[in-house]
Parts: C-alpha cells; sequence; structure tokens
C-alpha cells in the first residue's frame, strides 16, 4: 500500500508534509474540517481546514506557555476563560493549578467530542474535571455580552481565518479588556511571525493602545513551520515579562507541578526580542 502523506498549505510559498501511518478520523463538522491520524513520531495528530493544530510529541510546549506564564504571573487566580481550544490541552494545564473555575468557550461542539474520543494523551480528563465550565457558543459574542471578569483569559485560536478571524480584531481585544479584572493578564496566540508578520504587528498595534503592558513572548513549537511561536501577554495591572525571577520560582516550587517546558528562566528569557521582531512593534 502506498504512503499516504498529509501537506500543509497554510503559507502559498511553504508545504510540511507529514506521514498518516494510521486514520483515526476524517470529516466535516458544521465550521471546519477535520483530520486526526497516527504518525510514528509525532504520535496523535489534530488538523483543522488542513492546518496542523497540536500532535501529541510537541503539544506541550504550546499549552504550557499558553496557560502558565499567565497563571504564574499572578497571585491565586481563581477565574479563567478560554476561547478556542477545543482539543483540551490548554484546559488540562490550566487545571494543574488551585483555580476556582475555568470556563471554555468553543465554537465547534464535535471538535470538543473528537478530543474527549481520541486526544486523551493531550487533554486527559480536563473535560470531566469539576471545575471547567463548557459552554458551545461563539466566543467573541460572549465577550461583548458577559458581565463576568477573570483573572486570565486565553485565546486558544486557530489561525485568523476562518473561525478564528474575528479573534484577531481590535474590537474583540477592547472586550477581553473589560471582561479583565484589574490586575489580569490576556493571553493570545499570534502566530510565527518570521512568516506571518502582520499577525504580530497588527496585534501589537491594538495592543499599545488597550494596556499599559503590551507585551509578547516566545517559543518555537516544532511543528508549527518557521521558527519561534509569538504569544501575546497583556495586561492594565501586571508586567508578565518582569515578575521577580525568585517569586516565579517560589509560585512554581509551591505547586510542585511536573512540567517539560516552563520554568522561571524560560518564563522570563521568552520575552526577549530580537531586532527583526522588535521592529514590527509600532
Amino acid at each position: 500500500m502506498a504512503e499516504e502523506w498529509f501537506r500543509e498549505t497554510l503559507h502559498p510559498e511553504l508545504q510540511a508534509g507529514i506521514r498518516m501511518d494510521r486514520l483515526i478520523h476524517r470529516g466535516r463538522t458544521e465550521f471546519q474540517s477535520v483530520l486526526i491520524f497516527d504518525n510514528e513520531f509525532l504520535g496523535r495528530v489534530l488538523v483543522l481546514d488542513d492546518v496542523v493544530q497540536t500532535t501529541a510529541r510537541d503539544e506541550f510546549i504550546y499549552h504550557e506557555m499558553l496557560a502558565h506564564v499567565p497563571l504564574f504571573s499572578l497571585d491565586n487566580p481563581a477565574e479563567v476563560l478560554i476561547i478556542g481550544g477545543g482539543d483540551g490541552g490548554c484546559l488540562e494545564e490550566v487545571l494543574k493549578h488551585p483555580v476556582e473555575r475555568v470556563t471554555m468557550i468553543e465554537l465547534d461542539r464535535q471538535v470538543v467530542d473528537l478530543a474527549q474520543q481520541h486526544l486523551g494523551m493531550i487533554c486527559g480528563e480536563a473535560f470531566a474535571d469539576p471545575r471547567t465550565e463548557l459552554r458551545i457558543e461563539d466566543g467573541a459574542k460572549f465577550l461583548a455580552g458577559t458581565d463576568r471578569r477573570f483573572d486570565v483569559i486565553i485565546i486558544d485560536s486557530t489561525d485568523p481565518i476562518g473561525p478564528g478571524e474575528v479573534l484577531f480584531s481590535p474590537a474583540f481585544y477592547a472586550n477581553c479588556r473589560r471582561c479583565l479584572r484589574p490586575k489580569g493578564i490576556l493571553v493570545t496566540q499570534n502566530g510565527v511571525p518570521f512568516i506571518q508578520a502582520e499577525e504580530l504587528a497588527s496585534s501589537a498595534k491594538a495592543f499599545k493602545q488597550l494596556f499599559r503592558y503590551p507585551r509578547f513572548c516566545f517559543a518555537a513549537v516544532p511543528m508549527y513551520v518557521g521558527g519561534a511561536m509569538a504569544f501575546g501577554c497583556a495586561s492594565d495591572g501586571t508586567d508578565a515579562g518582569a515578575v521577580p525571577l525568585e517569586l516565579l520560582q517560589a509560585r512554581q516550587q509551591r505547586l510542585a507541578l511536573d512540567l517539560r517546558y516552563y520554568n522561571a528562566d524560560i518564563h522570563l528569557g521568552a520575552f526577549a526580542m530580537p531586532p527583526y521582531l522588535q521592529a514590527l512593534m509600532p
């Protein structure tokens, strides 16, 4: 039997291929196409609309950065909101902290169902945790209408195409700011700026207009083509890039989490920005 390969063509100038050793699921939801398969090296792979979302082998880098940078920047965060993140990987990381509640807003119910069926190595038992409040609805509409306030808001979105496009707009970021508590932090994924420079530049412009601390940190996630990925980390009351090292270390030691990427040194080092990325800042 001939080998079958998945080829990602998110960027027209580049292709990335992953051998599909075992097909788990292929289909369409109301909102997007979904492909799940196994690869001998990467393990389980999730693809939405022909773009790799996560793999069992490298998901810990992305999800640990999304969750632990903001949570370890705060004293006793209690209320967390996740927009997107249907694979449950970010939810699992957030729940490692003694938070009171994690509200997860996911547009596509079928992605959550498929994650629970096929992505247990990524989401664990996160959806069954009593602190999880799962809501199947439009995250942008939820934020526009809610009067709830959160210590951390995490935007674990797809790229700014299709269902995820609205989650990169200045109006959406303004609603996020309104829904943060005074020291609260907004975290976003802003693509790989070596290739997706405009994605970072436009978010940086909006953050500068909206927040006192418009910060970005970076981490290389191997299956996201093009080098380091950008994560927004914006706040009016907390500079996540300037938390004292000793305080970060003390917080991590107190919780004694078994993490594979995040630690206090990575937290602070991730905010260092080379000149080619500084040039994208407004």
